[in-house]
This record gives C-alpha cells, structure tokens and sequence, in this order.
C-alpha cells in the first residue's frame, strides 16, 4: 500500500511537471495558451496554423480562438496548404522517415512512445503527409524554427488540443 502510493506520488509529480494538472489555465509553456480575438471565415473545430507567427488558431467560432505557441519548420522545411486531421495517436511510437536518417543517420531507428520521445505525449496526423501536431520533449525549442516540417507544442498543450479536434478536422496551414 506505501509502495502504491508512493509511486503515484512520483507519477502525479511527474505529471505536474509536464503540466498535466495545469490544464484549463494558460499553461506553463514558454508561450502560454489564450483566448483570443479571431475573425475569420472558418467553420469551429478548424485549426489555422500561421508559421511566420509560430502560434496555432483553434476557431471557436463567435470570432474567438484559443491561440497555441509552436515550433515550426527551420529553413528549408516550411509548407503550407490544407490538410484534414487523419488521425490521433497517444504516447505515440517514432519510426523517423528515410529523408531525416539521410540527414541524422545518428538518430534511433524506432522509439516507442514515452516521456523521452520527440513526439511527446500526443501526435495528431495531417493528411497524407509526414507532418504531425505533436508534443515535444524539448519544450524550449516553442516558438522557434527548428523541425523538420511538424509542428511542436508542449506536451500539455497538444493534449488540450488533441481533446478539441476531431479526426476530419480542416487544418489550414499558413506559410
């Protein structure tokens, strides 16, 4: 029984630490998630992602949005276009493609889903692509130009995007 809670103590902590807990404030990312103004034309349950801006729009609809901060592709890796989400995946596993070991032959070949995993704790696929929204075990790297072509949140804010979206989902990408 010590054992037991003991071990959810550590667990809760290292929850908390990831910003689990912190789940419906602005979230304790370099950029905090918020609400905000956002006219547009597109229908709620839409995400905009603006990658000069490096923030991610979920319209609400009645003019507002919850504004995300993102890491965004470095030169040479930035898209834009628009994509449906074609699933969702938790504590997602990583296979990198062919064109990232050419580039990174030092990377791991798979890596199973975790707290370690680049992918962090939720991955939502865009289209056919290569390109998810996901988390990020390196939640510093928010708000920078450093991936190769996805899109980066903390671990806390794609899981509150990942309860929001629905598989169908129109993603608009902006470069």
């Amino acid at each position: 029984m010590i054992f037991a809670a003991v071990a959810w103590l550590g667990a809760a902590e290292a929850a908390h630490a990831q910003g689990f807990f912190n789940f419906f404030g602005g979230g304790s990312g370099p950029i905090p998630r918020t609400l905000v103004t956002f006219p547009t034309r597109y229908a709620p349950g839409t995400v905009v992602v603006n990658t000069p801006e490096r923030r991610l729009y979920l319209v609400l609809g009645n003019g507002q949005a919850l504004r995300y901060g993102i890491g965004v592709g470095r030169d040479g890796f930035r898209w834009g276009g628009v994509h449906r989400v074609t699933g969702k995946k938790e504590w997602p596993s990583w296979t990198p493609p062919s064109q990232m070991l050419r580039r990174r032959p030092d990377l791991p070949r798979h890596m199973a889903g975790g707290i370690d995993n680049p992918l962090g704790a939720r991955a939502i696929y865009l289209g056919s692509t290569l390109y998810r929204i996901h988390g990020s075990n390196e939640p510093e790297t928010i708000g920078q130009a450093v991936s190769s072509g996805c899109f980066r949140m903390t671990n806390e804010d794609v899981t509150d995007l990942y309860d929001r979206v629905s598989v169908g989902a129109t993603v608009v990408v902006v470069n």
